[in-house]
C-alpha cells in the first residue's frame, strides 16, 4: 500500500502519466465536492493490498444502457418561498405524507408560522434543537421512504427538509480489516440518526442485472453489490416505470465509499430509500442514516438482511455451502446466506434488503428459517463443525432423525 502511494504522488508531475490520472483512486477521490470539507482516506497497515485496479470512485449515479430519468416536463418542486412553509403549508414534495399529530420535536404549542393552527407534514428529521437534522426514532426500524425536497424546489439549500440533498457530511476512510477484506470506519463521531452517505453505482435494467448474476460464478457474490430500487415498484402502477421490473443499482466497478462497507448482524447503520423529486421515484437513492452513536474510529457495518432470515426459494440443483458471518457480534446469526450455484437461483439477495414490504409467506418462511437454526444450534452441541453436512436441511434431517432413534 505504502508503495503504491508513493507511486502515485512520484509519477503525478509528470506529463506522460496524465492519463492515468483519470483511473487513480486517490485523485478520484479528491475530485468530489466535499473532499475538502469531508475527506475520503484509504489506508492499510494490514498486507499489500490495494483497491481493485479496475475500480473507480464515483458520487453520483450513472446511469447505464436502457435507464432514463423523467422527462423535464414531468419534473416538479415545490413552490415554498420560506423553509417553514415546507411543513406546515401544503409542500408538494410532502404530498403524499400524513399529518404529523404527535409533536415529537417537542414544539408544544399547537402553532405554525403566524400563530396558525398546525396540521403539519410528519418530517423525517428534527427541525430545532440538538437533534436538528437527525432522522426521528420512530423511523429507525421503519420500512417507510424519506421525502424530501431537492434542486428542483424554491425552497432554500438550508431547508430542514434536505439532509440527504446536501450530501455527506461524514469524514470516511477505507482501511484493511484482518479477515474481512476492506472496510469503511469514521473519521469523527456520528450521532444516532445522522445521515452518513448514499449507496450509489451504475444504475441498470433488471434484464442486465440478470446477465451480470449469470456471469458471475456464484450469483449471490455479485448480489452482495447490486440494490434493486424496488421500494415503489407495483403491478397496478400507472407509471410504467414503476409496475414493470424494477432497475438496480450496480457498485461492483463503481461507486463510493459506502460499497466497501461489512456486514454486521448487530449494525450501526441502516439503508433508506430517499424520494427527491417525484418523477424519479423509479430512480430514489439510498441512504445510510446512523441507528447507534458511533464512537470516531469504529467501523461503519450494516445488515445486510436487514434483521431477517434470507429465503432459499425452491430451484433446481443443490446447496453447496454456508457463507459464514465473521461479524464477531454476540448476537451472531452464524452465517449471511445460503450460496446457490449461480444456474440453480434467481432470487435477489442484497437487493431486497431495503425494500421491506410486508409479505405473509416470506414471514412464515422466516419463522420456519428460525426454527431451523435453533434445530441446527442443537445439532452442533452434539455433532460439531457443520461443515461435515452438506446444507442446513440436511442437518435438520440428521438431528430429527437421531433424536426420534433416542
Amino acid at each position: 500500500m505504502e508503495e503504491a502511494t508513493r507511486q502515485h504522488f512520484f509519477h503525478h508531475g509528470k506529463e506522460e502519466y496524465q492519463d492515468e490520472l483519470q483511473d487513480c483512486h486517490w485523485c478520484q477521490l479528491r475530485s468530489f465536492p466535499r473532499h475538502q470539507a469531508a475527506p475520503i482516506t484509504v489506508v492499510n497497515a494490514v498486507d499489500n493490498e490495494t483497491l481493485p485496479p479496475a475500480f473507480r470512485f464515483i458520487d453520483e449515479n450513472v446511469l447505464g444502457h436502457g435507464v432514463e430519468p423523467a422527462e423535464p416536463s414531468f419534473r416538479s418542486g415545490c413552490s415554498c418561498e420560506d423553509d417553514g412553509d415546507c411543513q406546515y403549508r401544503g409542500c408538494h414534495c410532502l404530498a403524499e405524507l400524513e399529518d404529523d399529530e404527535d409533536d415529537e420535536d417537542g414544539d408544544g404549542d399547537g402553532q405554525g408560522p403566524d400563530d396558525r393552527p398546525w396540521l403539519r407534514k410528519a418530517y423525517a428529521y428534527h427541525t430545532h434543537g440538538v437533534k436538528a437534522g437527525l432522522l426521528r426514532s420512530r423511523l429507525y426500524s421503519s420500512k417507510l421512504p424519506l421525502y424530501e425536497c431537492h434542486v428542483g424546489c424554491s425552497c432554500a439549500l438550508t431547508c430542514p427538509n434536505r439532509v440527504v440533498e446536501r450530501g455527506r457530511l461524514v469524514p470516511l476512510q477505507i482501511f484493511r480489516t484482518e479477515d474481512r477484506g476492506w472496510g469503511v470506519c469514521t473519521q469523527e463521531a456520528i450521532k444516532r440518526g445522522q445521515f452518513v452517505d448514499r449507496y450509489v453505482g451504475e444504475v441498470i435494467t433488471s434484464a442486465e442485472a440478470d446477465r451480470r448474476r449469470a456471469a458471475a460464478a456464484v450469483s449471490q457474490c455479485k448480489d452482495v453489490y447490486l440494490f434493486a430500487l424496488d421500494k415503489f415498484t407495483d403491478a397496478a402502477s400507472l407509471d410504467p416505470r414503476l409496475c414493470g421490473p424494477s432497475l438496480e443499482v450496480d457498485g461492483e466497478f463503481m461507486s463510493g465509499p459506502t460499497r466497501f462497507i461489512n456486514h454486521s448482524c448487530d449494525p450501526n447503520l441502516r439503508i433508506f430509500a430517499r424520494v427527491g423529486d417525484h418523477a424519479d421515484k423509479h430512480l430514489h437513492d439510498l441512504a445510510f442514516f446512523a441507528i447507534k452513536d458511533i464512537q470516531k474510529g469504529e467501523e461503519l457495518t450494516f445488515d445486510y438482511v436487514d434483521g431477517g432470515s434470507l429465503e432459499a426459494e425452491e430451484q433446481e440443483g443443490t446447496l453447496e455451502e454456508m457463507t459464514r458471518c465473521l461479524c464477531g457480534c454476540s448476537n451472531c446469526r452464524g452465517y449471511l446466506w445460503l450460496i446457490l450455484p449461480c444456474a440453480a437461483t434467481t432470487s435477489l439477495v442484497a437487493a431486497k434488503l431495503y425494500s421491506g414490504r410486508a409479505d405473509p409467506q416470506r414471514e412464515a418462511a422466516e419463522r420456519e428459517d428460525a426454527e431451523r437454526r435453533r434445530h441446527n444450534e442443537s445439532l452442533m452441541d452434539v455433532y460439531g463443525d457443520r461443515s461435515s453436512l452438506q446444507s442446513l436441511e440436511e442437518a435438520v434431517k440428521f438431528y430429527e432423525e437421531r433424536r426420534g432413534g433416542s
